[in-house]
């Protein structure tokens, strides 16, 4: 299906031609130890690249990560040459956070293009500093004028299937970085700690798929040293340490972050993990997220040390950030007739039907780690996601769902949108109550994309609750297969700044577009 593609505003295009060439400091990382050597000669280096996460129209943070104790040191501009910049001390980066630090800029421009640099200085010497890293961002407008363009995806590293140097890397990210969008949302899955990935694998056609591989990636993460080593590892990648450098992320985690299908309380039966407490293991993994990410509402930033969030981008949009794996209940045949934990937790569902109806957007985008009426089994008799496979009234995790879709309907929130990931296909399905067994909330839209970087899977099972069509799918017929055998995808939502309208992709790599949705502000109930 061909689709016209919106091009650039000039603004982009200068910074497309300019500031987003890769630096020298950008060149691949040693490979050997997990972390910097504490004496070293010479200056401080940032071979990691820089990141920029929850950019709203007057804030964002900038990630860095340094191969030695250093003071962070980031400098702003409205221009590449860096003409009278404006200068932000950061924290001291040392052993504490693996040599990672984040930095809030506040008081920025409204929808300006945002250059910054990353200098990295020495402790005893602020005079002794390192060659900057560079990278851009642009803030969000006030108004709804400039429009929004912006994409997701998710799994990144999974199954095995790790940066291959053959392939040129995760090239997907250079493709995505070429789409030029105001934001990225990763939709969760960003490491696979409970994935090894091993130097090749065998393919069904006798070919070899090779990996870079790293220590801490030779088995599952258990420490927290393996755990930053399973972050660190997708930094090896270039074309995503591009990316990074000129897509300002929002993040959030699902189960891989810790393990395949983990709860709270849970205690393992896996003979690969010496600690079989699933809650130790997802502290360390949450610590080091938080290191590895720029996460407005984790330390330091917030101790309350929440992943969910809401992400304001001016008039046209806001994005609620979920957080479906660290409030839960255990996984279940998901038949109770009374679930107040559900899968948000009490608090986590308060906060989002509060901030929905404070919300002011025209589009509110709930981004959700997991599809909503998709089967998404946890062995032969427990679900993992909502869905449990009754066709019938709201049971389980679901009446919390069927209480938040209450909610819009009776508060008159309209322009929400579900995006989600976690089940490695991508796909478009249209919930309406005249289909479902739940009758009680207004009709809405749910789009599915990914793997970035993983292992493709069959299709699953629509629950028929929520009275789900599915208009779109597009999946392997058969379980894990590689990223050399099927496509990789992602989703690119644009909002149109004159009328509003809000048009989703479904794309897969290569540049495909696979299926497209306009959908009209201010409207309920679009088919």
């Amino acid at each position: 299906m061909s689709h016209p593609q919106p091009s650039p505003s000039p603004r982009r295009r200068s910074v497309l031609r300019g500031s987003l060439a890769v630096p020298a400091a950008l060149a691949v990382p040693s490979l050997s130890g997990a972390a910097p050597a504490l004496a070293l000669s010479g200056r401080p280096r940032a071979e990691w690249g820089v990141q920029a996460g929850d950019v709203t129209a007057h804030a964002g943070l900038v990630w860095v990560r340094s191969d030695r104790p250093a003071r962070m040191i980031v400098e702003t501009s409205a221009t590449e040459s860096f003409r009278n910049p404006t200068r932000w001390k950061g924290p001291l980066l040392g052993p504490d956070t693996d040599f990672t630090g984040t930095t809030r800029l506040r008081g920025l421009p409204a929808g300006e293009q945002i250059h910054y640099r990353v200098l990295l200085a020495d402790p005893d010497d602020p005079r002794r500093t390192g060659k900057p890293v560079t990278g851009t961002f642009r803030t969000s407008p006030k108004g709804r004028r400039e429009g929004v363009r912006f994409l997701w995806s998710g799994d990144i590293a999974g199954q095995g299937w790790g940066i291959n140097p053959d392939r040129g890397g995760w090239r997907v990210f250079d493709e995505m970085r070429r789409r030029d969008p105001d934001f990225f949302l990763c939709s969760g899955d960003n490491i696979y700690a409970d994935g090894p990935i091993l130097p090749s694998v065998t393919l069904p056609d006798g070919s070899v798929w090779r990996n870079v591989t790293t220590e801490e990636k030779s088995k599952v993460a258990e420490t927290l040293a393996e755990f930053r080593g399973a972050f660190r590892y997708n930094l090896l990648d270039e074309n995503l340490r591009r990316f990074n450098a000129q897509v300002p992320s929002i993040v959030q985690w699902d189960d891989h972050e810790v393990r395949n299908n983990w709860y709270p309380g849970q205690i393992l039966t896996d003979a690969r993990y010496t600690e079989k407490n699933v809650d130790v293991l997802a502290g360390r993994s949450l610590r080091a997220f938080g290191e590895y990410y720029p996460v407005s509402t984790l330390p330091p930033g917030d101790e309350d040390g929440r992943v969910y969030r809401v992400i304001r981008h001016g008039a046209l949009l806001d994005v609620f950030v979920l957080d479906m794996r660290s409030y839960r209940n255990a996984n279940s045949p998901g038949r109770q007739p009374d679930d107040t934990t559900g899968i948000l937790g009490a608090r986590q569902l308060s906060w989002l039907k509060r901030e929905l109806s404070r919300s002011r957007a025209t589009w509110k985008v709930i981004a959700s780690d997991m599809p909503l009426g998709l089967v998404v089994p946890d062995g032969s008799t427990n679900f993992e996601a909502v869905a449990q496979g009754d066709p019938g009234a709201p049971l389980g995790r679901e009446l919390q769902i069927a209480e938040l879709l209450r909610h819009i309907k009776h508060r008159k929130v309209t322009g929400t949108v579900w995006l989600t990931a976690d089940v490695h296909y991508t796909s478009a399905q249209h919930y309406d109550p005249s289909r479902a067994a739940f009758k009680d909330f207004a009709p809405f839209w749910e789009f599915v994309s990914g793997p970035l970087a993983a292992g493709g899977f069959q299709a699953l099972k629509l629950d028929g609750t929520f009275g789900p069509e599915q208009r779109f799918v597009k999946a392997p017929n058969r379980a894990n297969t590689s990223p050399a055998e099927t496509p990789q995808y992602f989703g690119e939502v644009d909002i149109d700044g004159d009328s509003g309208e809000l048009t989703v992709r479904l794309r897969q790599e290569g540049g495909g577009v696979l299926f497209t949705k306009v959908l009209q502000p201010g409207r309920v109930g679009q088919a």
